[in-house]
């Protein structure tokens, strides 16, 4: 008689906790923010809370990991003064971590994301890829806002021939364009790895699960193709304002000119008659 075959084991399951990236302002001045429970200084990282976990990223991302509302909410008012441009709508990227001893890090499709240990540099792995994420969602929202605003001007010059007259508004677009493609570009190095992997190789298997599973290389490329377009329209807007002042400038040249022969014939003509 054949032994009964043992149903397979299911993998424990651990506690869950909530990890959350919001992306507050242009900028976080973290220079002269010491403390005494600091886990790294690049990002910088503490502990807040009971038990949650704080990093802070300088283009303007808190993750904040295990912290109950009441604690986050404390947390980013105790960052206000130090936010530079800050935002009314906060950019979000949550995440939801369960320990599981029984499992390798992993992340399955729209699963949780699975931690062998609760540790600091596993924390700070993963609140790299979110703060990263977050911040690509809000350069996205601003370059998808450019393009909404661009497109009638776009229209109107296809169908008219002609750029819309408020030249005021043209240049504010202008501006903005740059502006956008100035914040978007020198914002967020998303082809860098954490620094933490260079202590901890045996890490760079979660962070590319990471990377894959916010899609992050995919949508930096992306971004940059926007990014490439906006400058692009930026350019040609600013050329054909420039030509338009440049032929209006030539106009009135030309008319001067021929206003000075009008004045001169009409004193060499009353000249010679009144001889």
């Amino acid at each position: 008689m054949a032994d009964p075959v043992s149903p397979p084991v299911a993998p424990s399951k651990g506690p869950k906790i909530t990890a959350r990236a919001l992306m507050i302002g242009d900028r976080l001045d973290v220079a002269g923010l010491e403390r005494s429970d600091v886990l790294s200084t690049s990002p910088l990282a503490f502990r807040a809370g009971s038990e949650g976990f704080v990093a802070l990223f300088r283009f303007g991302v808190v993750v904040l990991v295990g912290l109950s509302p009441l604690e986050e909410d404390e947390v980013i008012r105790g960052l206000r003064q130090r936010t530079s441009g800050e935002f009314a709508r906060h950019e979000e990227e949550t995440a939801i971590i369960e320990i599981s001893p029984d499992r390798e890090d992993q992340i399955p499709p729209g699963g949780p994301i699975y931690l062998k240990e609760l540790s600091t540099e596993r924390l700070i792995v993963i609140a790299d890829a979110l703060s990263k994420s977050a911040a690509l969602a809000r350069d996205e929202h601003e370059a998808a806002a450019f393009f909404d605003v661009v497109d009638p001007f776009a229209r109107h010059l296809a169908e008219k021939g002609r750029r819309p007259g408020n030249r005021r508004e043209i240049l504010k677009h202008v501006g903005n364009a740059l502006l956008v493609r100035q914040r978007i570009s020198g914002r967020v190095a998303v082809e860098e790895k954490p620094d933490v992997l260079w202590d901890r190789p045996d890490l760079e298997r979660l962070y590319a699960r990471l990377e894959d599973e916010y899609e992050l290389k995919e949508r930096a490329v992306s971004l940059h193709r926007k990014l490439d377009v906006i400058g692009d329209t930026a350019q040609a807007l600013t050329d054909l304002i420039d030509t338009e002042r440049s032929l209006r400038l030539e106009l009135i040249i030309v008319l001067l000119i021929v206003f000075e022969i009008f004045i001169t014939f009409y004193q060499m003509f009353t000249g010679g008659s009144g001889h």
